[in-house]
């Protein structure tokens, strides 16, 4: 009886111990977990409104009125999507609970992750105005960008991981922060001119006789976001040659720049394609589109965030 007390006393003490600290590496691994799950959430999101199931469970967070599960095609991608959401939000819930049993954490980083976890919730009762108001437009948008937006501060949120781990670098000249700044603001008017081309879409988001209201005109969306496109495009191929410049005391930065290359290349291929088979092209195409854009964004947002804090390489 001794030895059994004296083991529960132990594991006591230990399950403590875990829940009052968590090192450097270990809020690192969730931080990458929370990262990811708000990756996922954007194309399942996506893919709940090209395959036009937005309204599949008109009910929240049952799925009808007579029933609480779904039922039928429509119903199970919007289901699954809430099921989804509903893991992000928990994983949310222990990068916030990890931060602040992180010791060595910054406040810098744990009021991130805590606002990681509050933009996460807040996309449930807004998911659910979305569906009482038939998908409107505007809303559905809003539900996206506060995604992406989340998502954004669950890479800085990272990044404070990383820095925990390795150590702060160098510093880098003004010069490259403003540009990075820059291309900041170019990424947001790339991501907000797509919604908008989402929106004005061949993809009414709803299927059946429910008709959701379009915000602009496809072409007219198309022509502002090809533009937002080159902005952007200049912005980085300035940083990028900035970057090879000086190469040899910022290899990391042009790794980072390579790799987003790759990321827009990638992007512009897919989105070429969607405009050229606009009439037919599959919804998961367009899914695909919307989930590299998910990736672009957040490295843009880590590459920016390494410029003003940069991390040890």
């Amino acid at each position: 009886m001794t030895t059994v007390s004296a083991t529960a006393k132990k594991l006591h003490s230990y399950v403590n111990v875990s829940l009052a600290a968590l090192g450097p590496i270990g809020f690192r691994r969730v931080a990458w977990w929370a990262v990811g799950c708000l990756v996922a959430i954007v194309a399942t999101g996506a893919t709940v409104r090209l395959t036009g199931s937005g309204l599949g469970c008109p009910h929240w967070p049952t799925c009808n009125a007579t029933h609480a599960l779904p039922k039928g095609y429509h119903s199970t991608i919007e289901f699954s999507n809430r099921v989804v959401s509903a893991l992000t939000v928990l994983s949310t819930l222990a990068l916030a609970i990890a931060a602040w049993r992180t010791p060595a954490l910054g406040r810098r980083g744990k009021w991130l992750a805590t606002a990681v976890f509050a933009g996460t919730l807040a996309q449930a009762p807004l998911g659910a105005i979305t569906v009482y108001y038939d998908l409107d437009p505007f809303l559905v948008i809003s539900h996206l960008l506060l995604s992406l937006t989340v998502l954004g501060l669950g890479v800085l949120t990272l990044l404070e991981a990383q820095r925990l781990v390795r150590g702060d670098g160098s510093p880098l000249p003004t010069i490259a922060r403003v540009g990075g700044a820059v291309l900041l603001v170019a990424v947001a008017a790339l991501v907000v001119s797509g919604t908008l081309s989402t929106a004005s879409g061949r993809f009414p988001g709803s299927s059946g006789t429910q008709v959701v209201e379009r915000i602009w005109m496809f072409h007219s969306a198309v022509w502002l976001h090809v533009r937002a496109v080159a902005a952007f495009g200049i912005v980085f191929l300035v940083l990028a040659a900035w970057a090879w410049m000086r190469r040899s005391t910022w290899p990391w930065l042009v790794r980072g720049c390579v790799a987003l290359l790759a990321i827009l290349l990638v992007q512009m291929g897919i989105g070429e394609w969607q405009y050229r088979r606009y009439g037919t092209v599959p919804w998961w195409v367009v899914v695909a589109h919307v989930f590299v854009a998910a990736l672009l964004f957040a490295w843009t947002v880590g590459l920016v965030a390494r410029l003003w804090r940069p991390v040890r390489h």
